[in-house]
C-alpha cells in the first residue's frame, strides 16, 4: 500500500530523517505557527464575504427605499387611448 508510489517505509525514513535535522521541539513550533496562519487566513476569508454580503444588502435597501434605480426596459408599448 501506498501514496502516489511512495511506500510506507519510505515515508517513515523521510519523517526519521526530517526529525534528526529539524528536533521535535522546532517541528513543533512549525506546526503551531502554520497552524495560527491558517486560523487569520480563515477569519480574513470570513470578515471579506461578510463585508460583501453587507455591501448587497446595503444595496438592496438603497434600491427598495427609491434612492437607487437600477433596470432595463425589455419592450416598449405605446398607450392606445
Amino acid at each position: 500500500m501506498g501514496f502516489g508510489g511512495i511506500s510506507i517505509w519510505q515515508l517513515l525514513i523521510v519523517l526519521a530523517i526530517v526529525l534528526l535535522l529539524f528536533g521535535t521541539k522546532r517541528l513543533k513550533n512549525i506546526g503551531s505557527d502554520l497552524g495560527g496562519a491558517l486560523k487569520g487566513f480563515k477569519g480574513a476569508m470570513k470578515d471579506g464575504e461578510k463585508a460583501e454580503d453587507k455591501e448587497a444588502q446595503d444595496q438592496i435597501e438603497k434600491s427598495e427605499s427609491g434612492t437607487v434605480v437600477d433596470g432595463e426596459v425589455t419592450s416598449k408599448e405605446k398607450d392606445k387611448s
